[in-house]
């Protein structure tokens, strides 16, 4: 869930503003035997020093309590807390810590770092773009995927790739105040 980055970063492009977590989301698709699996996180923070400008020196953690995850369904809530997915119970926080933001010109930016989920830590990079909406609010999204797998995700049975998508499809709309 290098979402993480995205949600880090979007928060600190405003940083005096704060982030609307009401208009805010963390959503992700995979592929449950050929079908889409949709769902958020209800509960995050972000912690976030970035000026507009300074790119390099910005820095961002994020992190985001993986028992609010949030399929609308409690009987597959309960079961990607479970050891098998997200083991809740011994990991019950993601984190991201950003090393790097790269300002791509017109309001695009990479930002690099590290996720930690369920115990491992890999260097991820996340494209984001940053606009104004029709209220004048400033928005964060940004769209990219990562391999469960390597995360430990879905283990026993479920770490077929047939039965369960590796990849998972994340997607970030932040909106500022």
């Amino acid at each position: 869930m290098a979402v993480f980055a995205v949600l880090a970063f979007a928060a600190g492009g405003a940083l005096a503003q704060g982030v609307d977590y009401e208009k805010s989301e963390i959503r992700f698709v995979s592929k449950l035997m050929g079908a889409n699996a949709e769902g958020h996180f209800r509960k995050w923070k972000a912690d976030v020093d970035f000026r507009p400008g300074e790119a390099a020196k910005a820095r961002a953690s994020v992190e985001v309590d993986l028992a609010s995850i949030d399929f609308a369904s409690e009987e597959v809530e309960r079961e990607v807390r479970r050891p098998e997915w997200f083991d809740t119970a011994r990991f019950p926080v993601a984190a991201f810590r950003s090393s790097a933001v790269k300002d791509l010109g017109g309001g695009r930016y990479e930002v690099a770092g590290a996720l930690t989920l369920k115990g491992a830590t890999h260097d991820v990079t996340v494209p984001m773009q940053m606009h104004k909406d029709a209220a004048g609010s400033t928005v964060a999204e940004g769209r990219f995927t990562i391999r469960r797998s390597a995360f430990g995700i879905g283990g026993g049975a479920w770490s077929d790739p047939s039965l369960v998508a590796d990849e998972v499809n994340v997607r970030v709309r932040v909106v500022l105040r």
